[in-house]
């Protein structure tokens, strides 16, 4: 294999999605280098986020925000990053406003605030209902390709993170169009997006597969919480791949989830009903389904003739199915949705590794904990991507050189569909012991077979720490360990302990 060497002299991003974008841009005047396997906003989660992003007025909607943060998070959020982010709520809103990002207003100018499940008030900030995310990405990418300070390769690959001798991080070994490239930086920037792709029902691009959490823990990093993946419960049931999301928003206006007889589900499970928090709601449309009852999101009272104006992307979505949400019940299912876990990140993005920073989904900051509130994603990708950037931005090359490193192999599809099935079954809305020891083992298999591919790394951080857990909080739930232990902790593991684990002996124990 030929290969070819860079040197850059400032932060190197790993992803184009908000998060990247928003390191990448906050990184000025710096040189920025911005790898990414697709065109900015293609395959990027961040364009597809319909809800919108949640944000405080005020100093008092600021504390209550973290307030319902850290109750959504099951015990697990943590306090001072969850007070910092949503601290940071009207400001990032502003500066979104100031790239061009086209928020819903009132007839006043004021921007119109959504109410979505687990708030405690209207804080949500929307674009056409449910284009939030394509009008953010939509902004940002034209300041980001208009930016003199970025540079943009669209068609390049993280193939493995590059060390020092004395393991700190110090580039990255790139695929683009045919060609092998080492890129030396003085700061890497992860912004890999999250492990949709892992499973085979997902509402993000199945090409995100934990890629960037996978060489991260290859490379030594920390990885925090990787069991807590959030499952979201309406996604458009048509069998489509990725699944098409029916926004949280739409339950926010009055709709009801019921099943075929119409038979309204979710009062008897929680005293929010369709407004509970997302695992729980999720956990009651999976039941729907395994007893043979079916799930349906009906709006046709809550929201009737007004679905084409309200909710464009979800009524041309349920219209391209055969599906009229003004007066039908849109089947759903629950889809996997957002992963809570990632590369362990303190202050700015810093991982345990010098010279590697992380933010957006592939990170784990502690804001989350065990269960995400809806719509903080889009607030902390572009705040604490914000943040690394900036902090990145003042990285210097130590006078190291990158030990070299074969690159990880690729996982066949075949075997790809067969580990996304696995992980759906057994890592999936409800898990058990039986079950996360089945996949372990066909992790090690498909390793055997394939090599250590990403997905696969990715696969066993995820399988081995739902293992563990014998307890049931936020998005991780064990039917045979169905209660929450007395004491809440997170997960910090690595790759090695992952890797080390006995499967055999946790699952008898």
């Amino acid at each position: 294999m030929k290969t070819e060497h860079l040197d850059h002299d400032g932060p190197l991003v790993i992803g184009a999605g908000l998060a990247g974008l928003s390191a990448a841009l906050a990184a000025a005047p710096r040189k920025v280098l911005v790898v990414t396997p697709a065109p900015i906003s293609q395959a990027a989660s961040s364009a597809w986020a319909q809800g919108g992003m949640a944000a405080g007025v005020d100093e008092a909607d600021e504390h209550a925000h973290a307030l319902d943060t850290m109750a959504a998070g099951a015990g697990l959020v943590d306090e001072a990053a969850a007070e910092h982010l949503t601290a940071m709520g009207a400001e990032t809103v502003e500066r979104l406003l100031a790239l061009g990002v086209p928020f819903d207003r009132d007839a006043q100018g004021h921007l119109i605030r959504s109410l979505e499940a687990a708030h405690s008030r209207a804080r949500v900030a929307r674009v056409g209902g449910d284009r939030a995310g394509a009008a953010i990405m939509a902004a940002v990418g034209e300041a980001a390709r208009k930016a003199g300070h970025i540079e943009v390769w669209d068609s390049a690959r993280l193939r493995r993170l590059l060390s020092d001798s004395e393991g700190r991080v110090r580039g990255a070994l790139v695929e683009s169009d045919g060609r092998w490239i080492v890129i030396t930086a003085p700061a890497v920037i992860l912004a890999t997006g999250g492990i949709g792709g892992l499973y085979a029902v997902t509402t993000n691009p199945s090409a995100l597969r934990g890629e960037g959490l996978a060489q991260a823990a290859l490379a030594g990093a920390s990885i925090a919480d990787p069991e807590f993946v959030q499952f979201h419960p309406t996604a458009i049931d048509i069998g489509a791949d990725p699944a098409p999301l029916a926004t949280e928003a739409i339950r926010g206006e009055g709709a009801i989830l019921v099943d075929r007889t119409g038979h309204r589900f979710m009062p008897a499970l929680h005293p929010l009903a369709e407004l509970a928090p997302r695992d729980i709601v999720a956990r009651g449309v999976y039941a729907q389904i395994v007893a043979g009852k079916g799930a349906f999101l009906d709006a046709t009272q809550a929201i009737g003739a007004k679905f084409p104006h309200d909710f464009p992307a979800v009524f041309a979505a349920c219209q391209a199915a055969g599906i009229d949400p003004r007066i039908q019940p849109i089947p759903i299912a629950p889809a996997e949705h957002y992963h809570m876990g990632g590369v362990a990140v303190h202050g700015t993005g810093e991982t345990s590794l010098p010279g590697l920073w992380a933010a957006g989904e592939c990170a784990a900051s502690g804001v989350h904990g065990a269960n995400r509130l809806a719509s903080n994603s889009l607030l902390e990708a572009a705040a604490f991507g914000a943040e690394a950037g900036a902090q990145a931005r003042d990285a210097t090359a130590p006078a190291t050189a990158p030990v070299a490193q074969d690159a990880t192999p690729d996982l066949p599809a075949d075997a790809l569909m067969v580990l996304r099935r696995a992980m759906s079954r057994d890592a999936g809305v409800v898990r058990d012991g039986a079950g996360l020891t089945r996949l372990i083992g066909l992790i090690d298999e498909l390793e055997a077979a394939h090599g250590k591919a990403a997905p696969l790394i990715a696969a066993r951080l995820v399988g081995q720490a739902a293992l563990d857990r014998r307890e049931s909080r936020g998005g991780h739930y064990r039917s045979d360990f169905p209660d929450p232990l007395p004491e809440a902790k997170r997960t910090f593991t690595t790759l090695a302990a992952a890797e080390a684990a006995d499967p055999t002996r946790i699952a008898a124990e």
